[in-house]
């Protein structure tokens, strides 16, 4: 049964969905001119010293590694300790697909009825079993509208904004545009956020509904 992704009604999974993204690991001031897109580095990106919790829904399209163009739908739990990031990836229906740790030191995807899988990095992980990776270590920042701080970032303020919020950062590669806020207590931050790279091709879309 096909569904809305963005409405949160069920979706359809593509051939192989979450067998590729098994390993998603997988966030303007005020002023009366229209601001221009500016490159730092990042200096006042926020410290990873804290505990942040995101539940939300995401849909992806991707190139599988014989090059064919697939999609996947579902939601997802993040929980993020420190410098530790835990996600659990579920299909449409609850059951979980997938789940994701990434530390400094060490990377484990853990799936239904099969030993876990170790690498490095996330990258690496992701690399050798899927044969891509996506932005674990930019997500921590993104989903916190901020670039990341080790590597430079181009930033366009949001016109329409009084807070000085991003609508698009530019950083390792990747697109990242703010499609919407959540601006009313206590769901404030980031609402919407669609994520895209040329090479190799792959487009994410996340709503964060917690």
């Amino acid at each position: 049964m096909a569904f809305d992704f963005l409405a949160g009604a069920p979706l359809r999974l593509g051939a192989l969905g979450f067998a590729a993204v098994a390993a998603l690991v997988l966030s303007g001031c005020a002023v009366q001119r229209t601001p221009t897109p500016t490159t730092t580095n990042a200096s006042n990106s926020l410290s990873t010293q804290t505990m942040r919790a995101y539940h939300g829904r995401f849909a992806v399209t991707y190139n599988d590694q014989q090059g064919v163009q697939r999609n996947a739908y579902g939601n997802f739990d993040w929980q993020e300790n420190s410098d530790t990031v835990t996600l659990q990836l579920r299909n449409p229906l609850g059951s979980t697909m997938a789940i994701v740790t990434s530390s400094p030191s060490l990377a484990t995807l853990e799936l239904p009825n099969r030993q876990p899988v170790n690498a490095d990095t996330v990258s690496e992980l992701m690399q050798n079993t899927l044969g891509f990776a996506l932005p674990v270590e930019g997500l921590r920042y993104w989903l916190q509208s901020s670039a990341a701080p080790n590597s430079r970032a181009k930033t366009e303020l949001d016109p329409d904004s009084n807070n000085g919020r991003p609508k698009q950062i530019k950083q390792d590669g990747w697109t990242i545009d703010y499609v919407a806020y959540a601006d009313d207590a206590p769901a404030t931050g980031v609402k919407r956020v669609n994520l895209s790279r040329r090479e190799p091709s792959l487009n994410i879309k996340l709503v964060l509904d917690q």
